[in-house]
């Protein structure tokens, strides 16, 4: 007996216009920083505006993977687009990288090659990042909880609101001090801050790509559920893998020897939601364990 729940799932709430004024607010502020990074020569501008660059195109890969997800399933892709939000995490993450090492080598260089940098400039354009950014991740403080690509967003912004505040005394310490190697200091601390954000985003967007069990799930936790169930002696072949970054599958077969009532798969799928936010679950109701081939 074959059992595969679709139940009914919440629809989440847009946030196009959020990602909308968000994209456009931070596409502006990197070229404000590039302009002004290159005018005063201030390494630390432009090395937060390389990590805005990565915030762009972060609100525009969880704008996307928002539309892509609403797309339907075809006959060929039956799950639709929801894994494209994966991938773009993964190639995002790893450009990151890439940028933040250029950034890096750029500031060990300017350690050994002093460049005067005007502190006020580096306060005034940071100050701005702070009410770009802070005011950003506010459009997204009501949905974080929810949504785990809104999630991401909010924390994103959050996070470089308070990078943007670190340039800004960054900047009054070079001002107040004349210490040419504050300004490629501060990138590198900049730089360490991206990287492990990065790294982060690189190894779960990694994991999630390779069908690992999402973070927030405890597998074990699920097998002791399914196994609480009346009825149920035993789990096995149970798989627990991303659809998107916001939704979870699961396959499992349960051994039951007597069977099951009629709307136990449709009953266990709605608590899978309440328990443990796993939206799409199948589950296959064997008579015994040698039905299970592909028993873990």
């Amino acid at each position: 007996m074959h059992d595969h729940s679709n139940c009914d799932h919440h629809k989440p709430a847009s946030y196009s216009t959020a990602f909308a004024v968000g994209v456009t607010l931070n596409a502006a502020f990197v070229i404000i920083e590039i302009a002004y990074g290159v005018m005063s020569k201030s390494l630390s501008l432009l090395a937060d505006a390389g990590h805005n660059v990565g915030d762009v195109l972060g609100l525009l890969m969880g704008w996307g993977a928002a539309f892509l997800a609403t797309r339907p399933a075809t006959a060929r892709r039956t799950y639709g687009y929801r894994r494209s939000s994966i991938m773009a995490a993964l190639g995002n993450s790893a450009l990151l990288l890439v940028a933040v090492g250029a950034i890096a080598w750029e500031a060990i260089q300017r350690l050994s090659e002093p460049v005067h940098v005007p502190g006020n400039i580096v306060m005034a354009v940071a100050g701005v990042g702070i009410l770009v950014n802070g005011g950003t991740a506010l459009m997204f403080v009501k949905g974080r909880k929810d949504d785990l690509n809104i999630e991401g967003a909010y924390l994103h912004m959050l996070t470089d609101a308070i990078v943007a505040f670190g340039v800004v005394i960054a900047g009054y310490a070079l001002r107040q001090t004349g210490y040419w190697w504050i300004d490629p200091l501060s990138s590198l601390v900049i730089v360490a801050l991206i990287t492990m954000g990065s790294w982060k985003l690189l190894r779960k967007s990694f994991d999630l790509a390779i069908d690992a069990v999402p973070q927030g799930v405890d597998p074990a936790a699920v097998r002791r559920f399914l196994e609480s169930r009346p009825g149920v002696q035993g789990v096995c072949d149970l798989h627990i893998w991303a659809m998107s970054t916001t939704e979870t599958a699961l396959t499992a077969h349960l051994v039951m020897p007597t069977g099951c009532q009629e709307h136990f798969a449709a009953d266990l799928a709605h608590e899978l939601v309440h328990e443990f936010s796993i939206e799409h679950s199948t589950i296959q109701i064997d008579p015994d364990f040698g039905s299970c081939s592909l028993a873990v």
